[in-house]
C-alpha cells in the first residue's frame, strides 16, 4: 500500500529589497492619492508571497477613519529593484464603513410613510392570502361578500394577523404601560370600546372616548386609563373661602354736595331721605 503525502507549503522566505521599499511604495500611493497629504505613517509590511510584499500607510483623506494604502510590490528572480503591482484604499479593522445597503422597500419604516408616499406592492407578501372567490352561489356569496367583507383581492392570513396583534399588545397600548397599570379598571368593562370582529376582537378594541389619550386607536382589552366609562371621581371641596363682592350693587349712598349750592340756597334734608329710600326699594 502506498500513501501519498502533500508537500507542505513553506512560508514564504522574507525579502530585503522589498520589504526596504518603503519610499518606492509611499510614492505610489501619493501618485494614486494626488496628494501627500492624503498618505499618512507607514503601517507595516507583510509578505504574502514568495517575492511579493504589500507595504500599508495610514490614510489621511477625510471622511476615511481607519482605511488604509495598501501597495503590493514585487520582484522579479535576481532582480534588485521592485515592481509596483497594485495600489488600492482598503479598510482596517477599525475602519469608518457605510452601513451594508439595503434595498429601498426594506430601509423604510412604518413612519416614514408619509403623503404622496407609496410602497411597492409584494405578490407574496406573508400577511396577506387571497381574498374570497364567488362560488356562484347567491345567498353564500351575499352572505360571504356583504355580511364578512371579503370583497377583496386579499385578506390578511394567520401570520398576518399574529403580527398584527403581538405588535399592538407591546405597544404602548397594552397592559404594561404606566397609564394602564394605575388605572381603575380595564377597557374590556369600559361603555366607550369598539370591539373588533373577528379573532383580534377577542384581544382587541377601538378606543371611541374623546377624554380618552387613546381615542381613536386599537387598544387590549387589559389596557386602561383614567377616562374609563364607570369610574367615578369625588369631586374635592374648594381650599378657598366664599369671596365677599368687590362691588356693592346692592344699596345706593347719596351724597349732597353742598359746595355746589348756591348762596343762600338750602339743601332739603327730608327730600335726601325720599331720594335714599326709594333708591333702596329700587334694588331690593
Amino acid at each position: 500500500m502506498t500513501t501519498t503525502v502533500a508537500p507542505s507549503r513553506r512560508k514564504p522566505a522574507r525579502d530585503a529589497v522589498l520589504m526596504g521599499a518603503v519610499d518606492v511604495a509611499r510614492a505610489a500611493a501619493i501618485e494614486t492619492a494626488d496628494h501627500p497629504e492624503d498618505v499618512a505613517e507607514h503601517v507595516d509590511a507583510v509578505t504574502i508571497d514568495e517575492r511579493l510584499v504589500v507595504h500599508r500607510f495610514a490614510s489621511g483623506l477625510k471622511g476615511y477613519a481607519g482605511w488604509q494604502w495598501n501597495v503590493v510590490l514585487a520582484r522579479a528572480p535576481r532582480a534588485r529593484t521592485a515592481t509596483i503591482c497594485e495600489v488600492t484604499l482598503l479598510p482596517g479593522e477599525r475602519a469608518l464603513l457605510a452601513p451594508e445597503w439595503l434595498p429601498w422597500a426594506e430601509r423604510l419604516r412604518p413612519s416614514d410613510i408619509g403623503p404622496g408616499h407609496v410602497l411597492p406592492f409584494l405578490a407574496d407578501d406573508p400577511r396577506l392570502v387571497p381574498g374570497y372567490t364567488p362560488t356562484g352561489d347567491e345567498d353564500e356569496d351575499f352572505v360571504a361578500i356583504e355580511e364578512l367583507a371579503l370583497a377583496r383581492a386579499r385578506v390578511l392570513s394567520p401570520e398576518g394577523r399574529l403580527e398584527a396583534a403581538n405588535r399592538w399588545y407591546e405597544s404602548d397600548r397594552g397592559p404594561a404601560t404606566p397609564i394602564a397599570i394605575h388605572s381603575s379598571a380595564p377597557c374590556g368593562d369600559c361603555g366607550f370600546l369598539v370591539p373588533l370582529q373577528g379573532s383580534l376582537g377577542q384581544i382587541f378594541g377601538v378606543c371611541a372616548n374623546a377624554w380618552s389619550p387613546e381615542d381613536g386607536r386599537v387598544v387590549s382589552l387589559d389596557h386602561g386609563c383614567g377616562a374609563h366609562s364607570e369610574t367615578d371621581a369625588p369631586v374635592p371641596a374648594s381650599q378657598w373661602p366664599s369671596p365677599s363682592p368687590v362691588l356693592d350693587e346692592v344699596s345706593i349712598d347719596v351724597e349732597v354736595r353742598r359746595d355746589l349750592a348756591g348762596e343762600g340756597d338750602s339743601v332739603d334734608e327730608s327730600s335726601v331721605a325720599e331720594t335714599q329710600e326709594a333708591a333702596s326699594g329700587t334694588n331690593s
